[in-house]
């Protein structure tokens, strides 16, 4: 009951309204306010700047910076191996598995179609009918750069608008449908195994997305979804390479169509990840040793 009045206060709110005044508070440069916030920021959610490149708070020019920071060389080695996958982003495993007809688990009991996660386009949800799906959180402590699970070779670019529901677990398990309705900004790459989507899901508070490639993609004017093509110049990015940022928080959601992926055994439901480590494997679709059914956790 309380999660559900909470879902029901997070609903009323002027979700954009606030997430305006977000964006343009965390890129105040006033030294005093944005150091104090590193400072309070650091002390709540416990970051380890060690992590960082620069651990001092004058290193930074706003809090935002700080938010995006990057990490100091190699601090996450990236797992080796062919057709390797690897995790895009520091966060916790809300749910993976596999894809059951075109609909993916958001929590128990509740699901939602890949058609209207990309847009309500079925042309581009098709080839990840059966296939498989990542979810992956980012809590606040998070470094929040966006990295390639595999090498990639971009085709398409969607921004489409929505709400701006928090991710938060309490409310991914009470708001229908969440991640296919909030803002969100949808990549399309093809890969050597198959398509693959990288969804970065905006939340309440969340400033902005970015891509390397495009900037600033949120928040925009309009209400209709954007598209951008790029097949006729694809940009190739290696397994690793940073493709997007969150300008504070939220979730990415990695759908992949091939159906022969198998998942690593190291990891599970509810557990921490770190950008570059192994997700899993693909295999081509006449291996014999491939298991489609293995990893799946549909049913949780």
């Amino acid at each position: 009951m309380i999660g559900r009045l909470f879902s029901l206060l997070v609903a009323l709110l002027p979700q954009h309204r606030l997430s305006r005044l977000v964006h343009g508070l965390a890129r105040w440069r006033w030294r005093p306010w944005k150091n104090l916030l590193i400072r309070l920021f650091t002390r709540l959610y416990g970051v380890d700047r060690g992590e960082a490149a620069a651990s001092e708070s004058n290193a930074y020019v706003s809090f935002n910076a700080f938010f995006t920071r990057p990490l100091a060389p190699g601090t996450r080695p990236i797992a080796e191996g062919e057709n390797r996958i690897v995790s895009p982003v520091d966060g916790v495993i809300s749910h993976y598995g596999r894809v059951s007809d075109g609909r993916l688990i958001q929590a128990k009991r509740q699901d939602y179609s890949v058609s209207d996660l990309l847009g309500g386009d079925p042309q581009l949800a098709e080839p990840f009918r059966h296939g498989h799906f990542a979810t992956l959180y980012l809590s606040p402590r998070d470094y929040h750069r966006v990295h390639m699970p595999m090498t990639g070779s971009l085709q398409r670019m969607l921004h489409v608008p929505g709400r701006l529901f928090g991710v938060s677990p309490p409310l991914v398990r009470h708001v229908s449908r969440l991640f296919a309705r909030n803002e969100r900004v949808v990549t399309l790459f093809d890969t050597a195994t198959g398509p693959m989507a990288m969804v970065l899901v905006g939340a309440i508070g969340v400033g902005s997305i970015e891509t390397v490639w495009s900037g600033e993609v949120t928040p925009p004017r309009g209400r209709r979804v954007r598209s951008w093509d790029f097949r006729h110049q694809p940009l190739a990015l290696e397994t690793g390479a940073e493709m997007g940022r969150f300008n504070l928080g939220s979730t990415v959601i990695l759908l992949l169509a091939n159906k022969d992926l198998q998942w690593s055994p190291t990891i599970g439901l509810e557990q921490p990840l770190q950008m570059g480590q192994a997700l899993g494997e693909t295999r081509p679709a006449n291996d014999s040793g491939a298991r489609p059914g293995e990893g799946d956790h549909l049913g949780d």
